[in-house]
């Protein structure tokens, strides 16, 4: 069993928020995402952070391209480790 993890990045909470639920409709993930907020360095304000949806891939059935092109739909984009 792998520790493949995948990191999508979104402009804000809500856009996380629906991005984590989806997961589950379209790719059919059982585990539920975590959720977190990533300030850029030096910045408290909530306009200027981004927020991550981390999820589990161990037996690595999603494909990362097709992870991308879904988070471009929140107007995010999967990171690359």
């Amino acid at each position: 069993m792998s520790d493949v993890r995948h990191v999508l990045v979104l402009p804000d909470r809500d856009a996380a928020e629906e991005v984590a639920e989806a997961l589950r409709e379209r790719f059919g993930v059982v585990e539920e995402p975590r959720l977190v907020r990533d300030a850029l360095a030096g910045e408290d304000d909530a306009e200027d952070a981004q927020w991550l949806v981390v999820l589990r891939d161990e037996e690595e059935r999603l494909d990362a391209e097709e992870l991308d092109r879904f988070a471009g739909e929140w107007e995010g984009w999967r990171e690359e480790p």
